[in-house]
């Protein structure tokens, strides 16, 4: 039974905003803001309404009644503070679903939790703040409540090209590099970044004075084992002299870095940069155990849910979600109510992987998988176990972008850039964004098409990311390999996703699940891996386009690439 008062809960910082929200319970009234001008209710807390932009915004009782739209049930320790197993829910709320909070169930066994749920809130008073949860109210719902935009409908947002003439059409990528990968490699991380530059810029056939650009996400100052410094400290450790930068974790995943290069490059700022994406997560994560074997989630700041004692800003940490484990498998959980996917689903994205990173010797998991392996591994985040997660590692990934008209004088082929696609649809917040499938797919995909006259037939390798098994469903049907609700069908038996007589091959070098979780950039070297023909056993036959996808937790997109003709 998930308990109230159990958990030592990280308190949220109350201000003049969302008091409304974190004290309505002292009076037992759940309240959010309300637009006054068209009666919207609106969360978190803004300024202006996002349906019709009013500025007069003033605060509401609601019925404190909702339906669950995503529960997963946590039985990682990623804190301490809440021991395992407890219910995370989404719920949207009755008087208007589209919004929705993070909570915990409480009053249900945690098997017993499922999307559907009618559900009321019932508050928890801790110091100063009442927390809203959720038991159970009685029933089930007949239908659920929708996306803002259902995942079908996204292309209807789609701007058309401004001009005839693309950008990416001057673009080539024109060399690739990687360092060692490994678990707790135990080196500094720009040791890592500089050796894959270094193996970026011979395999293109440049020196490093003809590196003039340098671009990386998500730049300086990132926390956790998720970067070696940034920009700064590369430029400063080999000399360079760029004429453009870039770093930042606000962009189209972590291979928006790439996307920000196309266009410096097209702007005339610089003929050949590189782009390099450094994780050392696995020696961190080694460091902080040693340091306190006790302590919160070894991974940093971006799976800690705040320290004992400490108010946290957001509307989550309160309830232990302590990774995006957690929020994405809240999604899975939609999905498989909405469309009937099962574990068997995903198992098959995680066999896929394997059986590839078989034939990868750079690969950290490389023994057989089985279906049994899989269903057996222990739980992380229902519907997720630990084969449904990728591989925490160390390494750096740097990929050249370079002028089309200076690429062909080059050590290697150019993989030209067919389209990208950048345009965001959908919410960010993970709780009021799609619940479908994992937010910011639907708006790339849908973007990406509209820039080419390729299609989903005319692509033999898709390089997607992988953090979890249930991006990669999400990205396959937001690309079109299979329909929306129909990757249960699609992915049976693994047959449509395999290396050789698949209707697209799916991350081909064992993707983040087995090969090590290189943050995105892995999939962009691998895609050019194989345009090259350079995959050796696990070279595609005639490989002459590739999707690449980027991004599992930010804002996201994706890029198509093809061969030199």
């Amino acid at each position: 039974m998930t308990a109230a008062g159990r958990f030592v809960r990280p308190l949220p910082v109350v201000d003049d905003d969302n008091a409304h929200f974190w004290r309505g319970g002292a009076v037992g009234v759940l309240r959010f803001k309300q637009c006054t001008a068209c009666g919207a209710l609106l969360h978190p807390p803004p300024p202006v309404c996002r349906y019709c932009r009013s500025e007069d915004i003033g605060v509401a009782d609601v019925s404190g009644r909702g339906v669950v739209v995503g529960v997963t049930v946590n039985h990682q320790p990623w804190d301490p503070r809440f021991p395992p197993p407890f219910v995370i829910a989404t719920v949207a709320i009755e008087d208007d679903p589209r919004v929705r909070v993070i909570t915990n169930l409480v009053g249900v066994d945690p098997d017993e939790a499922h999307v559907g749920m009618r559900v009321r809130v019932r508050f928890e008073a801790v110091e100063d703040v009442w927390l809203p949860l959720f038991e159970p109210a009685g029933g089930d719902v007949d239908e659920l409540p929708s996306d803002e935009t259902p995942p079908e409908d996204h292309r209807r947002w789609v701007r058309p090209m401004p001009e005839t003439e693309k950008f990416e059409d001057r673009v080539a990528i024109t060399g690739i590099g990687m360092s060692r990968i490994g678990r707790r490699l135990m080196l500094p991380p720009l040791a890592l970044t500089v050796a894959a530059v270094k193996d970026a810029v011979a395999d293109a056939g440049l020196t490093l004075d003809d590196i003039d650009g340098l671009s990386t996400y998500p730049g300086g100052g990132a926390e956790g084992g998720f970067g070696e410094g940034g920009v700064s400290a590369l430029e400063d450790v080999l000399g360079l002299r760029p004429t453009w930068y870039n770093g930042g974790g606000e962009t189209f995943g972590p291979a928006g870095s790439v996307v920000a290069a196309m266009l410096a490059v097209v702007a005339g700022l610089a003929r050949h940069v590189v782009c390099f994406r450094t994780v050392w997560q696995a020696t961190f994560a080694a460091r902080q155990r040693a340091r306190d074997p006790e302590g919160v989630n070894p991974y940093g700041t971006a799976g800690v849910v705040g320290l004992a004692g400490t108010r946290v800003p957001g509307y989550s940490a309160p309830y232990g979600v302590g990774s995006a484990a957690n929020n994405l498998a809240m999604c899975a959980s939609h999905h498989f109510r909405r469309y009937g996917t099962t574990r068997e689903t995903l198992g098959w994205v995680a066999l896929n992987q394997r059986a590839n990173a078989a034939l990868n010797p750079k690969a950290i998991y490389r023994d057989p998988l089985s279906m049994d392996d899989y269903l057996s591994a222990r739980l992380i985040s229902t519907p997720f176990g630990l084969y449904d997660c990728d591989v925490p590692a160390d390494a750096s990934v740097a990929v050249i972008v370079s002028a089309v008209d200076a690429a062909r004088d080059l050590a290697k082929p150019p993989v030209l850039v067919e389209a990208v696609g950048t345009q965001m649809t959908e919410r960010v917040a993970w709780e009021q964004s799609t619940i479908t499938h994992e937010p910011q797919v639907l708006g790339p995909a849908a973007h990406l098409w509209s820039r080419t006259t390729l299609r989903p037939p005319d692509v033999q390798v898709a390089e997607l990311y992988d953090g979890y098994t249930f991006n990669c469903v999400s990205w396959l049907e937001a690309l079109g390999f299979c329909g929306i609700g129909e990757a249960k069908d699609f992915l049976d038996g693994g047959h449509a996703i395999a290396r050789e007589g698949g209707v697209v091959a799916l991350n081909t070098h064992g993707g983040q699940l087995s090969a090590g979780r290189t943050h995105g950039m892995g999939l962009m070297h691998e895609a050019v891996v194989q345009l090259r023909g350079e995959g050796g056993e696990r070279q595609v036959a005639d490989a002459r386009v590739a999707v690449v996808s980027s991004g599992g937790l930010t804002p996201a997109g994706a890029i198509l690439l093809r061969r030199d003709s």
